[in-house]
């Protein structure tokens, strides 16, 4: 185990994977792979229509967890991150957003030079094999299979919402991961002939063969081996024996957004005042490990159905034995889509350039954890602001790399994002009012009627806003004048040679969208880096913009 490799990575999950595939890719290249988890073969990690179960099973998830978070009445919000080959991809909804194009256009404004939209795309394409064939903004031969699941097919209701959506004065789009973000339409997946198309799946299962990669599961890295600034290595348990392997080239952590500001603070890189309080010795200042973390927050926005059509009826064990049967024997039907089947990207008010609001639309009224909101029929929206002012971080408390750390997002503590909150629901409502949904809606399960002025929206949500698993940004890429900036724009850590990160911890603002799309792209994009190969050249791809975005918040006004 002891050995030496030109390339350590540590995390096999949606960043990792990529960068094992492409790393090794030339043959010229040892690599070390290293994975704190174990094994994704297992039939509820697989089908895509059983994602409650790795993501609240504590054999693939880190379980992490925040403190009392002060803007929700003082409750813990649960943080899964994947500890499985392929990471989050292997746990998560298997939604597919890349996120709007001025995204970027604000990480370069952050000061991550030449990563703007223009600059991404090549690697959102060079990863993508989209369904429908390559065309100016989709892939055509990656990796990573993208689809629609079942094309809105098996439930009038996903039709029904997007019918709303426009009703209520929206835009649609053909492809919001083309031209066109804004508006409502079908969603996208992670999802290949019925499969979840996991990172672990798409990049790392096809290169296993390759004798220059070496990949090691069950393994906890303890610590960066640093000497005079320079990464030369990992620590890392397996069992009760400790290993070291040494880099002849690079050490890239791609452990995630909690996981890689936690090992860079363990290694003594990070704020003073963190590590001296953890025990840990300082071996470089940089206080931006750990900060800026952003999140998603989410509601289930949920009313009853008047129509007995709903997937409420399919929760039974007969129902559940059936569906699993036909995806095992023919990888078709309910048991082979995530069942966000349609979607939308709104934006909350006038002179918001692109939108800040997102939608999962449900034909269920249920819970992540797969548990009914109530005996009858219903749908719901998961519905929340994408674009958050509020900061928070991630800090280790001790040197014992066993231990968890303290995770504070400090969710709507910027005024502006309770103002968010309150669009968001009256916003919502308009749209679930417009006539298409007339033969379907019944009552509003939640929040109910009687959440209607400001001082209600904001108790409702701070009592039942959950997190949407999208931490991020808590090392970012940043100018050499921004004090918290912890990367340059190659993802290199700034001040120690040989130590890079990868991964959705690399952002320095958090995307209008799930997060999985644009970690691999970043993947993607730095693996050329690490490389020293020629970037791809950048795109010239026109994205749409409402003309009136500083004057209007929607095209048209809605019907009711």
């Amino acid at each position: 185990m002891n050995k030496t490799y030109d390339y350590i990575i540590v995390g096999a999950g949606s960043a990792g994977c990529v960068l094992a595939m492409r790393l090794t890719e030339s043959g010229e290249h040892s690599v070390l792979l290293i994975e704190a988890g174990g094994s994704d073969k297992s039939l509820f990690i697989q089908m895509p229509t059983a994602l409650s179960y790795p993501m609240n099973n504590p054999k693939y998830n880190w379980e992490f967890e925040s403190v009392s978070e002060p803007g929700l009445n003082g409750r813990k919000l649960h943080c899964p991150r994947g500890k499985v080959l392929g990471g989050s991809s292997s746990i998560n909804g298997m939604v597919y957003v890349r996120g709007h194009a001025c995204d970027f256009d604000e990480w370069e404004s952050l000061g991550a030079k030449h990563w703007n939209y223009q600059n991404c795309l090549p690697y959102f394409q060079k990863a993508e094999q989209w369904i429908e064939g390559k065309d100016g903004y989709r892939g055509g031969s990656g990796p990573l299979n993208t689809c629609a699941g079942n094309d809105m097919k098996l439930n009038p209701l996903y039709e029904t919402f997007i019918k709303a959506g426009e009703e209520a004065g929206y835009p649609t789009t053909e492809d919001y991961n083309g031209y066109r973000q804004e508006g409502f339409g079908k969603m996208h997946m992670t999802v290949k002939n019925g499969v979840r198309w996991s990172t672990a799946n798409a990049y790392l299962k096809p290169i296993l063969h390759r004798p220059n990669l070496t990949l090691v599961t069950h393994a906890l890295t303890h610590r960066v081996i640093l000497k005079d600034k320079q990464a030369q290595g990992v620590e890392y348990q397996i069992g009760n024996t400790l290993y070291q392997a040494m880099a002849n080239k690079e050490v890239i952590l791609s452990a995630g957004s909690i996981g890689s500001p936690t090992l860079l603070q363990l290694s003594g890189i990070g704020p003073a005042p963190v590590l001296q309080a953890a025990g840990v010795p300082l071996v470089h200042e940089l206080p931006g490990v750990g900060e800026n973390l952003q999140d998603h927050l989410e509601v289930y926005f949920q009313y009853k159905c008047l129509k007995p059509i709903t997937l409420n009826s399919k929760l039974d064990l007969l129902s559940k034995g059936l569906i699993g049967v036909e995806w095992i024997t023919q990888k078709k039907g309910l048991g082979a889509t995530n069942h966000f089947e349609s979607c939308g990207f709104i934006r909350s008010r006038a002179n918001l350039k692109w939108p800040d609001i997102q939608y999962h639309f449900l034909p269920a009224a249920m819970r992540y954890d797969g548990q009914a909101a109530f005996s009858g029929h219903g749908f719901q929206m998961h519905v929340g602001p994408n674009k958050p002012k509020s900061r928070g971080f991630v800090r280790i408390l001790s040197s014992d790399p066993r231990q968890k750390p303290l995770i504070q997002f400090n969710y709507l503590q910027d005024e502006r994002d309770r103002l968010d909150w309150r669009n968001t629901i009256h916003l919502t409502r308009e749209i679930i009012r417009q006539p298409a949904m007339d033969e379907f809606r019944g009552d509003e399960i939640q929040p109910g009627q009687s959440v209607q002025t400001d001082a209600e929206i904001d108790t409702w949500v701070s009592n039942n806003v959950e997190s949407a698993y999208h931490p991020s940004c808590t090392c970012k890429i940043g100018q050499d004048d921004d004090p918290l900036a912890v990367l340059n724009e190659f993802c290199q850590v700034r001040g120690i040679q040989g130590l890079r990160v990868v991964d959705s911890s690399v952002f320095p603002s958090i995307t209008n969208g799930n997060l999985n799309a644009p970690t691999i792209m970043v993947a993607e994009r730095a693996a050329d880096m690490i490389l020293n190969k020629p970037l791809l050249p950048a795109a010239n791809a026109s994205t749409w913009i409402d003309p009136n975005w500083q004057t209007q918040q929607r095209l048209n006004q809605p019907k009711r």
